[in-house]
């Protein structure tokens, strides 16, 4: 079964528009959501991260409007990545677990649009001076760009935790499914030693040892 979500963004000069979802994907699901670019030049985000099932890796493709293949890969756990949307329309965003039968996969993903185009500050329109508004932009787009490193670090401090969560998990079931085995195989052992005794020491067949 296909899953598609349809995401519309409104996009406005100086503004960013952006999703963050969390999605499962099941074993032979191709899940694909899309992102509205009404002018060309916008700048478009991408970024992904798979946080539990089978080996954390799964197959991914990014299309233009046109359905051109702008990026794409194959088992990878995690990508981020960001280009320009030279085409108006739907940019189409998929991951595809067809080669999983029964694992599905839980991605962690979010899509942003952003317009180049920069605000004017409040200091230019008040007739402040060009180096004054020059040290507030850049201190401005400092701190942003600091956010966003931020931001990215966190997301991938929570894909490791995940990750690592799923791996205990997996690593305790197999402890316990080891033991219970290991059981069995003790009282299998000491049932078959006990009917060996009486095999030899019932009746008749105390001559043969």
């Amino acid at each position: 079964m296909t899953a598609n979500l349809l995401i519309l963004f409104s996009l406005f000069a100086s503004y960013v528009t952006a999703t963050a979802l969390t999605y499962s994907v099941a074993a032979n699901e191709r899940a694909c959501f899309y992102a509205q670019v009404d002018q060309p030049g916008y700048k478009i985000a991408f970024y992904f991260a798979v946080q539990s099932g089978g080996s954390f890796d799964i197959d991914y493709s990014v299309h233009s409007p046109s359905l051109k293949v702008i990026v794409s890969g194959e088992k990878e756990r995690q990508g981020d990545f960001v280009f320009t949307g030279n085409e108006v329309g739907e940019y189409r965003f998929c991951f595809l677990n067809e080669m999983s039968t029964f694992a599905e996969k839980l991605v962690d993903f979010e899509i942003a649009v952003e317009n180049e185009v920069r605000a004017e500050l409040p200091i230019k329109q008040a007739g402040g001076t060009e180096d004054e508004s020059s040290t507030l932009d850049n201190s401005i787009h400092s701190l942003s760009g600091k956010l966003t490193s931020i931001s990215r670090t966190q997301k991938y401090f929570r894909t490791r935790e995940n990750r690592n969560f799923s791996t205990v998990k997996s690593t305790e079931s197999r402890i316990f499914w080891f033991s219970i085995v290991e059981v069995l195989a003790i009282v299998g052992m000491a049932i078959f030693q006990v009917f060996v005794v009486q095999f030899f020491f019932t009746g008749s067949r105390k001559g043969f040892v």
